[in-house]
């Protein structure tokens, strides 16, 4: 008998837009370099305006994974909107909260993260990974 092997769902992250904002860079950074560097096996993003326009292969991909949702600031676009689309929220985070824990970093930047902004992101990618570690843990 053949035992039928259940393709490995991945943890969708999903930063917000938040361009032209600091916390909006920290967001996608921090995601970055969780899906492409520290759990690009297991992880994968896609982009917030694909999933709010209804592009069918992001709702399926949100409803068929765990999802964790990463948000710049406190309107949590990120979160509210893989919530309306159905899908799986296992978790959000809020660069905001990183913000409140590292009072000492002051990100200027906005086009290219300065080092604050890049501390930052590396503290957010941090929690990210964590969480993502946690729920493969529950596979």
């Amino acid at each position: 008998m053949k035992t039928q092997v259940r393709p490995q769902r991945k943890v969708i992250v999903i930063p917000c837009s938040g361009i032209g904002k600091a916390f909006g860079s920290i967001s996608r950074d921090a995601t970055y370099e969780v899906t492409d560097n520290l759990r690009k096996d297991n992880t994968r993003t896609l982009c917030l305006a694909l999933l709010v326009s209804g592009d069918q292969d992001s709702l399926e991909l949100v409803r068929n994974n765990k999802c964790i949702a990463v948000d710049g600031c406190p309107l949590q676009c990120a979160e509210k909107n893989v919530k309306l689309a159905g899908g799986d929220l296992a978790c959000s985070l809020r660069v905001v909260d990183v913000y409140k824990e590292n009072r000492h970093l002051k990100p200027k930047s906005v086009t290219f993260l300065d080092h604050d902004g890049q501390e930052m992101a590396s503290a957010l990618a941090d929690k990210i990974v964590k969480k993502v570690d946690e729920l493969l843990g529950d596979q």
